[in-house]
């Protein structure tokens, strides 16, 4: 079977290959799958969620899901846009605990000035 005249002819050797592992033993793509599969589930409307999202192809979003491709950087920033997960898990895997633990914390401060406010709702309500 011959190559079609479409077929890229040369390869680049010029790429870096993203490393295997981090420093702290993650792996980015399983990390991002987990991260995904953690968001939007393991159904096929989960693909089709993550697609609609990125407005990428679906084959590569359910190569991202398996874990055997992991997204660009574009995609990689239209899912952090999205997805609380996989920024957590960009950002542990940047080695940035810290910024999870402060976002954390201001959600834990939100939900509780929220919890308070009703709180005081009921109380003027009873009085």
């Amino acid at each position: 079977m011959s190559r079609s005249q479409k077929d890229r002819k040369l390869r680049s050797n010029m790429e870096k290959p993203f490393p295997e592992t981090s420093a702290e033993g993650f792996d980015f793509t399983t990390e991002i799958a987990r991260a995904l599969r953690r968001q939007y589930g393991h159904s096929p409307a989960a693909v089709k969620t993550v697609v609609r999202l990125t407005r990428t192809n679906p084959r590569s979003v359910r190569n991202w899901f398996a874990g055997n491709n992991g997204p660009n950087g574009e995609n990689l920033v239209e899912l952090v846009r999205h997805s609380e997960e996989v920024l957590e898990t960009v950002l542990q895997l940047a080695g940035r605990q810290d910024l999870v633990t402060a976002r954390k914390l201001a959600g834990a401060r939100e939900k509780l000035r929220e919890m308070l406010e009703m709180i005081d709702d009921l109380q003027s309500g009873q009085a």
